[in-house]
């Protein structure tokens, strides 16, 4: 039997990989102009942040502390009408020791458009000790 992907799957398949080749004009083209994301925990990271915050305050954030080692390998992607989640394996290179983690993104999606990104680590301590 074929697997039928909802078109949001879809989108976010596209959206992340859009994220891996650094086209975040596109990647923030699936967003509403009042998406947030949010990021948990007390490392520098941390915090809410606007579509217009995305790329040059977390992003470039991440890049910097992992010295553009960061890297987002997508495992899976489930999507419905109102909601996507993503598996996801996150690797990087800090001060000079690998590290990796696994997380999960919970997209909240209205009329195709993506509206709110959460971050939920597998393991928040794990998650603060690489974004220190």
């Amino acid at each position: 039997m074929t697997h039928l992907a909802h078109p949001n799957e879809q989108r976010l398949r596209d959206l992340y990989d859009a994220f891996s080749r650094g086209a975040m004009d596109a990647v923030l083209g699936y967003c509403s102009d009042d998406i947030v994301f949010h990021v948990p925990g007390r490392s520098q990271i941390a915090g809410s942040y606007t579509k217009a915050e995305f790329v040059p305050c977390l992003i470039a954030r991440v890049m910097e502390l992992s010295k553009g080692t960061f890297r987002e390998a997508v495992d899976d992607v489930i999507a419905n009408d109102r909601h996507g989640v993503v598996l996801a394996t996150h690797t990087l290179d800090r001060d000079g020791k690998p590290c990796q983690y696994n997380t999960i993104h919970l997209w909240g999606i209205q009329d195709g458009r993506c509206i709110e990104w959460r971050e939920h680590p597998q393991d928040l301590y794990v998650f603060d000790e690489v974004w220190g």
